[in-house]
């Protein structure tokens, strides 16, 4: 079985289910596309999870410095029936629901587990993003009164939380957040970047080391407004504000903020400054929960490539940073390897491999190899 990407403009592109009844197929490359990646699913990642865990909604995965994956599920999702072996009594020989952050290796071996109720802090009551920067993982939440996020050492240590949990005074509260949705630090800089979120409708930035309110825009640079929106309509003009959930943020080599728009099928770039300077559509027909769910750039020097996931469409778009001008495509819907059901979240490891997440009842991360590396 293989799978193709989509539309003239992804020819050269390919992924394919590798068994080992299955060699691997060379497709004629248009010139105009001879330089874009290629990737293979690899169906055997990550290896079966230990102590009968499961997971739920897988809702946010990063690779840190040492190409450990990291991702955050929600083991609130999981039904009764997937519980089955925790119940009392037990209705089932599995399963357990997995501890809502694992780290996995370049193999799909689990190397740490951890998370849940803790002293201290709010726990989420819906997990959402997760970032991994210099010995600390940021985590965030967009359940109904998540308005917090939490630091934590690689250990699961609680560390600093900024924001209360049901204290929200809108998109220019500079004390908490708004169910916030995705997080990304600028090491360089020190500063912690927040797409807040599906509650408030902004970036906001704080000291990662004090957790110290910084600065704040909304879509354009604007100040963000809590206004009721109408519904998005593709035959409207652009919306001045961000929609709800502002779903992820990037900070590029060069200085740049990537800023996901979701409901809107955009993104946004900004200077860090939040000064506007550039945005971007995709599929503006697509209505329900928009087509930009996450973004990541690739690790070549000039990150020329967005590697972009839309979780209603349920595919990986390949896009040229310059132009936004999509040039590949992979995935349809569907359970099967390679396919997305809400597909949710994108990572990208140093070897240029990605990996993605789903939500709904997809609850789970995907492996894409890179063949040309």
């Amino acid at each position: 079985m293989a799978l193709l990407a989509r539309g003239t403009a992804a020819i050269g592109f390919l992924a394919l289910l590798q068994t080992p009844a299955l060699a691997q197929v060379s497709v004629p490359a248009l010139d105009a596309a001879a330089e874009l990646p290629r990737f293979v699913v690899d169906p055997f990642w990550p290896k079966p999870l230990p102590n009968d865990w499961t997971l739920g909604q897988v809702a946010g995965v990063h690779v840190d410095s040492n190409d450990h994956i990291w991702i955050v599920h929600r083991p609130g999702s999981l039904s009764e029936r997937e519980l089955g072996a925790s119940q009392d009594p037990p209705l089932s020989k599995c399963c357990f629901a997995a501890p809502p952050v694992l780290e996995f290796d370049l193999s799909g071996n689990v190397l740490r587990a951890w998370g849940g109720p803790g002293d201290g802090y709010d726990r989420p009551r819906s997990e959402h993003g997760i970032h991994v920067a210099e010995g600390f993982v940021w985590l965030a939440g967009n359940g109904e009164g998540d308005n917090q996020i939490l630091k934590f050492t690689t250990d699961g240590e609680f560390v600093m939380q900024i924001g209360a949990a049901d204290a929200n005074a809108g998109s220019n509260d500079t004390q908490n957040l708004g169910r916030p949705a995705d997080l990304v630090v600028d090491a360089a800089a020190r500063e912690l970047y927040v797409a807040d979120g599906y509650g408030n409708r902004r970036v906001v930035v704080f000291d990662a080391d004090t957790g110290e309110y910084k600065r704040h825009w909304g879509a354009y640079g604007n100040r963000p407004e809590d206004d009721p929106m109408p519904p998005y309509d593709p035959a409207n003009a652009p919306s001045d504000q961000f929609a709800s959930p502002v779903h992820c943020v990037r900070v590029s080599s060069d200085g740049l903020v990537y800023v996901c728009d979701r409901a809107n099928n955009r993104y946004q770039v900004f200077e860090t400054d939040g000064t506007f300077v550039s945005e971007f559509f995709f599929e503006r027909d697509t209505l329900l929960s928009g087509a930009v769910s996450d973004l990541v750039l690739s690790n070549d020097a000039a990150q020329s490539h967005v590697f972009m996931v839309d979780g209603t469409n349920n595919e990986l778009r390949i896009i040229d940073r310059t132009s936004g001008v999509t040039q590949a495509r992979l995935g349809r819907p569907g359970r099967s390897a390679g396919q997305f059901h809400v597909v949710h979240d994108i990572a990208i490891d140093s070897q240029g491999n990605l990996y993605t997440t789903e939500v709904n009842t997809g609850q789970r991360t995907q492996k894409f190899r890179r063949l040309d590396q």
